[in-house]
């Protein structure tokens, strides 16, 4: 397999607690700060918030990549990524739910998508095994 596009982001200073996060080609710069329930100020994203992000945007290009192999129109996509850092016996963790809305299609083409999306997204397959997700497709 070869390599198409990699990220390259430096972070410096106490990394999640006040360090700052900058992007090669400058495009993501940003300060990082532990969010007011784990202690913290919460006054900047969090690496969660961008994990999220990332995560969320590639799930809707696999949702919108499944359709297409499946020729269905779809009329609109939209995603709520919710991951939690989670702390136990086991120490830190991440869990996370997708809450994926699909337009143009009925419920059971809906979950279809969902689940094939799963299986070709990047970020799916990377914590698979790893990290307890759920999926809830919508039908809109």
């Amino acid at each position: 397999m070869s390599n198409s596009y990699t990220a390259v982001v430096n972070v410096t200073g106490e990394g999640r607690n006040g360090g700052r996060a900058r992007s090669d080609d400058g495009l993501l710069e940003t300060t990082l700060s532990l969010p007011k329930e784990l202690g913290g100020a919460g006054t900047a994203t969090n690496p969660e918030q961008l994990f999220a992000a990332g995560w969320a945007a590639c799930f809707l290009g696999a949702v919108r990549r499944a359709a297409a192999d499946r020729k269905v129109k779809l009329t609109s996509t939209e995603i709520n990524a919710e991951i939690t850092l989670g702390h136990g016996d086991g120490g830190f963790s991440l869990a996370a739910v997708l809450n994926l809305e699909i337009g143009g299609v009925d419920q059971d083409r809906a979950t279809e998508l969902a689940e094939a999306a799963h299986q070709l997204c990047p970020y799916s397959k990377a914590i698979r095994g790893n990290v307890p997700v759920t999926i809830n497709a919508t039908a809109v």
